[in-house]
């Protein structure tokens, strides 16, 4: 008779793991804020290398890069550090694909709030802060994300900037409502010289999208309308719309508002692109897309993650005829492409 295979047996371990998960968070946020990663690529790889060209002290350094050793964001020999090849690419300033600067959002201040109250939030099945309307400005915030989360838009605005054949270049008029930095429609623009770009934020927020337009050369074929997607003059005659991450932050009735404005601003045969976290019908997988629900009951009043057959049935409400699902390779969000 074969010996049974013993089972492990179960430990505390995820759960301590994540009750002090908060401490990997500010460890990350330190040597972001520091500028660590930066330092080391450019060669200060001991704690005495990089107290003097951090100006923190040695001790400190050397504490919190063992840490983040341990944590798999930095290797060490012989008392010198190294980065891995996922912080290489991903936190050092110098590397195009850099995302540190993502810290400063999904780590601030009013983000960490609302999940501290989020037992209260749970009991009312909606946001517990004061500031869960986002049809209403709340510049400091959405400056600050408009700042700091532009470099996670980019591989997702190459993929949209596709599925508007920006590659043929053919003349096309591209509304990008909830713009944010403006990524999406900046690279649409920048794909393709014939195309006219509208963008639609708060004011405040515009101005940032303004920025990183000229910075990338399109601003001459880059215009903007401040004011509540929900209430603003969109125009008519559009190719394509872009949603990027905005249903997520409404209930169902207002996703349809919303999207019957859309309609009304393409012209025939135009399409609306829609960027968003999608779980699968059992909202628990892929893991990142069913577990963003979370965040929307934290900072939101009515808002969550949406299934792909609530997307079809919102969208055909507001008088989309077809609507498909893209993923976006090797990333944990999709596309889907409605069609008036």
């Amino acid at each position: 008779m074969a010996a049974s295979t013993p089972t492990s047996r179960p430990t505390p371990e995820r759960i301590f793991n994540t009750m002090i998960a908060f401490q990997e968070t500010e460890s990350l946020k330190a040597a972001i804020e520091l500028d660590v990663f930066t330092a080391i690529a450019d060669g200060a790889n001991t704690a005495a290398l990089l107290a003097a060209k951090t100006g923190a002290a040695e001790r400190g350094l050397r504490i919190l890069c063992d840490y983040l050793t341990v944590r798999g964001f930095l290797t060490k020999q012989a008392g010198q550090y190294a980065l891995t090849q996922e912080s290489a690419i991903f936190l050092n300033r110098h590397s195009p694909a850099c995302v540190g600067t993502m810290i400063h959002f999904l780590a601030n201040p009013e983000l960490r709030k609302n999940f501290e109250t989020l037992t209260e939030a749970v009991r009312k099945g909606g946001t517990a802060s004061d500031l869960g309307d986002n049809t209403k400005p709340h510049d400091e915030f959405w400056v600050n994300f408009a700042r700091s989360m532009a470099p996670l838009a980019v591989p997702n605005a190459e993929f949209v900037a596709g599925l508007t054949g920006a590659a043929e270049g053919k003349p096309c008029k591209v509304l990008d409502i909830a713009a944010g930095h403006g990524m999406f429609g900046i690279t649409v623009a920048k794909r393709n010289s014939a195309a006219q770009v509208v963008a639609v934020d708060w004011r405040a927020v515009l101005e940032v999208a303004k920025e990183n337009a000229a910075k990338s050369g399109v601003a001459e074929r880059y215009s903007v309308r401040p004011g509540s997607a929900f209430e603003v003059e969109l125009g008519t005659g559009y190719d394509y719309v872009l949603l990027t991450n905005i249903f997520h932050h409404f209930d169902i009735p207002t996703c349809e508002k919303l999207m019957r404005r859309v309609q009304a601003a393409l012209k025939p045969g135009g399409k609306a692109i829609t960027l968003e976290f999608v779980p699968n019908e059992d909202r628990v997988s892929p893991p990142m897309a069913a577990a963003f629900s979370l965040v929307m009951l934290a900072d939101t009043d009515a808002g969550e993650a949406y299934t792909f057959a609530e997307y079809e049935k919102m969208f055909r409400n507001a008088g989309f005829a077809k609507t498909t699902l893209h993923p976006v390779p090797d990333l944990p969000q999709q596309v889907l492409l409605s069609e008036k």
